[in-house]
């Protein structure tokens, strides 16, 4: 096994989306389900770079494909994104309590 399989496989989810072109992938295919083409199209990628970003979130269980005669429709999965929801949350509360505070403190004022 080479490095580049290894650090491959030891991709989290964080690193899987931390590339702008996959969060623009991923946000595309959240309003319907694509063709490369469509995605090529969208993205400005070239179309091999497009491939490279779909396998990777295709790895990371982000999108599936499913083939459709000549075509492979790309798919979101949503549940994986769970896991990052979950690391957010407490961070939410932690906001919600600031802003709250901060929307006190402005009500005071007036």
């Amino acid at each position: 096994m080479n490095v580049a399989q290894t650090k491959k496989e030891k991709m989290n989810l964080f690193e899987v989306i931390a590339e702008p072109n996959r969060r623009k992938i991923i946000d595309f295919l959240r309003i319907s389900p694509r063709t490369v083409n469509e995605i090529v199209e969208f993205s400005k990628l070239s179309q091999p770079g497009v491939s490279k970003h779909l396998k990777v979130l295709r790895e990371a269980g982000l999108v599936k494909s499913i083939k459709e005669s000549q075509k492979h429709i790309y798919h979101l999965q949503g549940l994986p994104l769970k896991e990052i929801d979950n690391w957010i949350e407490p961070y939410r509360k932690y906001w919600s309590k600031k802003l709250d505070a901060l929307e006190q403190l402005l009500d005071e004022e007036e």
